[in-house]
């Protein structure tokens, strides 16, 4: 067999994505090209390694089991330029991290100095809401998640960064119960804190709005559809701009912190361990520099 490493590539794409437009358009090749790779690798094999039925790509049970074997030769491939990368003097490998949505006013500045520091090591960040965050923390998908509440019932390490206070706001300062509460989407951390603040303070029904990212739920806000709790930590432009307005309200502001977590049983690689210390010795200082606008508000 002569397969070539990009075939082995684009045979992977067109597995996980099951389709040839999609694996053309994430490998930015043109679908021909795709083809012509997926052919030549099918080439090589007497069997087929996937089939159309009724103009829909399927993957055969032997095309999965070629796909396994490729997906690891892949990773023991990109091993091999790490190791590499280690001879030459550099810390090499790659992080990986799931954040929950608004910690993306967090993560960069607690990252961005230590890549720059150790170019040689590789980031994968996936930044979505809470309840995704805490399924790849379990299945151990990701060295570290970053979150504002802890999930239950599980053996965690924690590093705390920054204090996350969560606030009443609408596009006025007078807060009036006529409008409806704008929330976050289920599975999300700053719904979870919202639902649970106005069933202990008002305990009664009021009319809701859902939205899926707190950036839109900060433009219906702005725009006077309703009111919302958001935290302090993603409102700072609209704040200055005086766009949006903190609303004093028995039991608010609510304070929880932004918080790095990992499994207790978890072993660190050494690119992680490198990670945490950085995070350790250099949290004031990225403190100080980044967030001391929080201070203004309490």
């Amino acid at each position: 067999m002569n397969y070539t490493l990009h075939q082995l590539q684009v045979f992977l794409k067109v597995v996980e994505t099951k389709n040839v437009t999609r694996a053309s358009e994430e490998l930015f090749m043109t679908q021909p090209a795709v083809s012509i790779q997926l052919k030549k690798f099918q080439d090589q094999f007497e069997i087929p390694l996937t089939e159309v039925i009724g103009r829909q790509l399927h993957i055969t049970e032997f095309g999965y089991e070629i796909a396994y074997m490729v997906e690891r030769a892949l990773v023991e491939l990109q091993a091999i330029q790490y190791k590499t990368r280690e001879y030459t003097g550099l810390l090499t490998g790659r992080i990986k991290i799931a954040s929950a949505s608004t910690g993306k006013y967090v993560i960069p500045y607690f990252i961005s100095e230590f890549l720059e520091i150790h170019k040689g090591i590789d980031l994968m960040l996936d930044v979505t809401n809470k309840s995704k965050v805490v399924e790849q923390l379990k299945s151990n998908e990701v060295d570290f998640a970053l979150v504002s509440i802890l999930p239950e019932n599980m053996d965690l390490e924690e590093e705390l960064l920054v204090e996350n206070t969560f606030y009443l706001v609408g596009s006025s300062p007078n807060y009036t119960t006529d409008q409806p509460l704008i929330y976050r989407e289920t599975g999300s951390a700053t719904r979870l804190i919202m639902e649970n603040y106005f069933q202990r303070i008002e305990k009664r029904g009021l009319r809701k709005l859902e939205l899926t990212s707190n950036e839109a739920v900060t433009e219906a806000v702005v725009a006077g559809l309703g009111y919302s709790i958001l935290p302090l930590i993603g409102m700072k432009h609209s704040l200055l701009r005086k766009e949006l307005h903190i609303i004093e309200a028995e039991g608010l502001p609510l304070k929880t912190h932004w918080r790095l977590i990992w499994l207790k049983s978890k072993r660190l690689s050494p690119v992680a361990m490198a990670y945490l210390q950085f995070v350790r010795d250099s949290k004031e200082r990225i403190l100080n520099t980044n967030f001391e606008w929080l201070k203004n508000y309490k």
